[in-house]
């Protein structure tokens, strides 16, 4: 009998393989944080502007938030969008952003796999 631990457990193991793998540049964890708030607004069908990421306290303060964007930006992992406001930029998941959580997902799948 598998113990649910034991699906984690295996899930943890595929994801840090998906991670090894020479796609995008590794992020530190507060990017790994943002990254995550930034999908799951976006799941969520909701816009994330980067004033409104900057005023998420919880995550650091004003400079520390836009020098991890501006590394995010430069490691491909998110990418700014134009809004209808010249002075509002959206905050919007790359190609390969996704890419990486389509492989995670995958994993997650074949954990659950006796």
């Amino acid at each position: 009998m598998t113990r649910p631990a034991d699906i984690y457990l295996r899930f943890l193991k595929l994801a840090e393989a998906v991670r090894g793998l020479p796609t995008l540049a590794p992020l530190d964890p507060l990017e790994e944080r943002i990254l995550e708030l930034v999908a799951r607004t976006n799941q969520a069908q909701q816009r994330l502007c980067v004033r409104d990421l900057i005023g998420t306290s919880e995550l650091g303060s004003p400079a520390t938030l836009h020098s991890r964007l501006k590394s995010m930006r430069a490691k491909g992992w998110i990418a700014l969008a134009d809004t209808e406001d010249a002075r509002r930029k959206q905050v919007e998941l790359t190609s390969a952003a996704l890419t990486h959580f389509d492989k995670l997902s995958e994993c997650l799948v074949q954990a659950t796999r006796p």
